[in-house]
């Protein structure tokens, strides 16, 4: 399948990550399927109108943040830019391949034979579209951060310069990937902040779409995540997903944590690298039960996790609940476990914990040198919005631009 041909960038086009890691949905984009309507409809407009000027658009967002989804639109520009060459052929093919998509949805499960059948007709349609696709991409001239880069307000990010008619429906999608890998990236970012050098897992998969977790993974990397709880969070920079058991696997072994923690060793963690962590809070006594792993385990146990709801107080702090908040995990209970370990032995057993962290809540473990060594962080990593908007501000090498969004350049970095 076409991709398009080269456009000129800023700095090194193959530091930028590929556009097969993307997994775009290629002729989607190109139709303006996944646009705006009044995108594609400015499209139509400036090509029905045989008016196509060179503009600059230039992309920002409006708080200080972790930049990321820079490459992904680029992507979506190298595969997008351009027009058909038959637009009338291409809107029945398009018609076509969408049929075709409902129909493999249809029969994927229920006529083998005729869902392989359509499988080559849609590869057949595919061609025919990329037959009569022009890429224009190596009209375009794009200057633009990278991923990764701390930026400021209202800061330009991306400047993209070519025809308007060839890229004006890849607005919704380019802005898009940049407002939620940035959305991603900085509030990871502001956790590993607040964790002052001790790492952070992306525990995220579960508190949104399954189809975000690729995108989502490698915004959490880009903020500064040592790793994350899904493979497939983990594909986009070549890494694999990490985790410990969950509760309902405790709940198979009849509440018996130290037996489902060991029979994840035998059949899972054993012979391996992967490290064998106990989730400790199933009975709601996380001293007495990372104890009791630990015994049976030995040198075997890397970490235990804790994870008391909030709603809950430990069974260990049920003495002591006078001078602080006892619910949930706190720093008290991040001690007494410590202690407890360490007084049996178990020096060696790291301690984990999760369960409605976010930078306040780490800041304030921080700052009481709870004994802890990984911070695993989930839903409040979704928090918030960035939201980036991309403006017309020059036309033929001229100054245009709606008021207040006049052209900025895009300050150096490296």
């Amino acid at each position: 399948m076409s991709t398009g041909s080269k456009g000129k960038l800023q700095g090194e086009l193959e530091t930028r990550l590929p556009v097969y890691v993307f997994d775009l949905p290629i002729q989607e984009i190109r139709r303006g399927y996944r646009s705006d309507v009044y995108f594609w409809r400015e499209k139509l407009i400036l090509e029905r109108d045989h008016h196509n000027p060179v503009v600059v658009i230039q992309v920002f967002q409006k708080k200080e943040a972790v930049l990321c989804g820079v490459d992904e639109a680029i992507a979506i520009l190298r595969v997008g830019t351009g027009h058909y060459a038959d637009l009338q052929k291409a809107h029945k093919l398009f018609d076509r391949l969408m049929n075709i998509k409902m129909d493999l949805r249809k029969y994927r499960y229920t006529d083998k034979t005729l869902f392989l059948s359509l499988i080559g007709e849609r590869m057949e349609v595919e061609d025919e579209l990329d037959s009569i696709w022009a890429s224009e991409f190596d009209q375009l001239k794009i200057t633009a951060l990278r991923d990764g880069d701390e930026i400021e307000p209202y800061e330009s990010v991306m400047h993209i310069e070519g025809p308007a008619a060839s890229f004006a429906h890849l607005e919704t999608v380019s802005l898009g990937a940049l407002a939620r890998r940035t959305k991603i990236a900085s509030n990871v970012h502001k956790c590993v902040q607040a964790a002052q050098g001790k790492p952070v897992i992306f525990f995220g998969a579960r508190f949104d779409h399954f189809s975000v977790q690729g995108g989502d993974g490698y915004a959490a990397s880009v903020g500064g995540a040592e790793a994350v709880s899904t493979d497939a969070g983990a594909e986009w920079w070549g890494s694999r997903g990490i985790g410990t058991i969950p509760h309902a696997l405790i709940a198979c072994y009849r509440g018996d944590t130290a037996q489902a923690t060991y029979k994840f060793y035998q059949h899972i963690a054993q012979g391996t690298d992967i490290r064998v962590i106990a989730l400790v809070d199933y009975h709601n006594d996380s001293v007495g039960t990372s104890l009791e792993v630990a015994r049976k385990l030995k040198d075997i146990l890397w970490a235990v996790r804790l994870d008391t709801s909030d709603t809950m107080v430990d069974r260990c702090l049920w003495e002591d609940m006078m001078n602080f908040d006892p619910r949930g995990v706190n720093v008290r209970l991040v001690e007494k476990v410590r202690a407890a370990l360490d007084r049996d032995g178990f020096s060696h057993v790291k301690i984990i914990v999760s369960g409605g962290f976010n930078p306040d809540k780490i800041a304030l473990f921080e700052e009481k040198k709870a004994p802890l060594d990984i911070y695993a962080i989930g839903s409040s990593l979704f928090e918030g919005k960035y939201d980036f908007t991309g403006d017309v501000v020059m036309v033929d090498s001229e100054r245009e631009a709606k008021k207040g969004r006049e052209y900025r350049p895009i300050r150096p970095r490296r």
